[in-house]
């Protein structure tokens, strides 16, 4: 099985400050999830004014990003009007995150019903 991380309530994606920081820490790279809170460094050379915690390099499977989810809980781990949450899929199988309104859901092949062409 396969863990996806995702949010699970109206407002969107995003990591808190201490997520970010436990998943350098743990990660041992100082840019994990790129620049997203205060102190970082865009690319353009300006200062990130405030955490914002949208890690949007990260993918939703990258381990690191599950172990601090799971070790501090959603509570700890999101950010500012999210909620994330893990769910499984079988590994090697395809999903996608569909979302509306940040609101997000972890769909697979089997959530759909298809039609032959």
């Amino acid at each position: 099985m396969t863990k996806i991380v995702y949010n699970a309530c109206y407002g969107g994606f995003s990591l808190s400050r201490e997520a970010v920081l436990k998943a350098r820490e743990i990660s041992g790279n100082p840019d994990w999830g790129g620049a997203c809170i205060k102190g970082d460094v865009y690319h353009s050379g300006e200062p990130v004014p405030y955490d914002y915690g949208h890690c949007d390099d990260i993918s939703r499977t990258d381990s690191i990003l599950v172990q601090v989810v799971e070790e501090l809980g959603s509570g700890k781990a999101s950010g500012d009007c999210a909620r994330l949450a893990i769910t499984e899929v079988q590994a090697g199988d395809y999903y996608r995150i569909d979302e509306y309104d940040g609101y997000e859901s972890v769909m697979t092949r089997d959530d759909y019903d298809w039609e032959r062409a």
